[in-house]
């Protein structure tokens, strides 16, 4: 606010500067009238441009100071190019649901689209021995009672990860050959907390991220 109030008190003077110039052109000469103009110009140029360096100062200062009271995590998400916090968590929530969904239906296509193939070979155990076993799985997403970041770091090898905390509403069934169910309650609706790690090169030309860690 001290910067905008300076601006104010600078043009201020300026102005004063110009009525009192003009006050006295009718009784100079013409050639001292056109230095007089020159030199009011030159004040006003030097006066812009040193209101110009103290505010750069000020930006400067108050960022440092910032800074200073930022988690390492916040740190790393400014380090990220373009990077939106809203954008990254509505993003990482149509993952999830997708992600759980189709893991639920067995679609092991959009998966292996979604996650590192060390999480994808998991998944995709789980769902060959389900199968094995003549067991099947149905999950009705309900949907956020929460997400947010609870972790940011940035690999030497400048890899981005980004640790998010879900907290959903889901409906968890899984069925026997005979389609009795065996686990869960369809009438039930259950609170789930998982932890979520996805990741991205740091200077990554897509937006896209890919989940590498599932916690509960």
């Amino acid at each position: 606010m001290s910067a905008y109030l300076d601006i104010i008190i600078l043009l201020f003077v300026v102005i004063m500067v110009f009525t009192k110039l003009k006050s006295l052109l009718g009784t100079r000469p013409e050639n001292e009238t056109e230095i007089s103009k020159e030199s009011a110009a030159k004040i006003f140029n030097i006066l812009m441009q040193e209101q110009k360096k103290r505010l750069q100062k000020q930006t400067s200062t108050e960022l440092q100071t910032d800074d200073k009271n930022l988690s390492e995590s916040e740190k790393v998400l400014r380090q990220i190019p373009d990077f939106s916090r809203e954008k990254f968590l509505s993003g990482a929530k149509k993952a999830f649901e997708i992600i759980v969904t189709s893991f639920a239906k067995e679609d092991v296509d959009t998966l292996k689209f979604l996650v590192s193939k060390t999480l994808f070979k998991k998944f995709e155990a789980i769902i060959a021995q389900r199968k094995e076993d003549g067991i099947s799985a149905e999950t009705d997403f309900i949907g956020f009672d929460e997400a947010i970041i609870t972790d940011a770091k940035i690999s030497k090898n400048d890899i981005v990860k980004i640790s998010v905390k879900f907290v959903s509403e889901q409906v968890n069934i899984l069925r026997n050959k005979a389609g009795e169910v065996i686990e869960g309650d369809e009438n039930f609706i259950q609170s789930i907390t998982d932890v979520w790690t996805f990741e991205r090169p740091l200077n990554a030309t897509t937006p896209n991220w890919t989940l590498v860690s599932t916690k509960k």
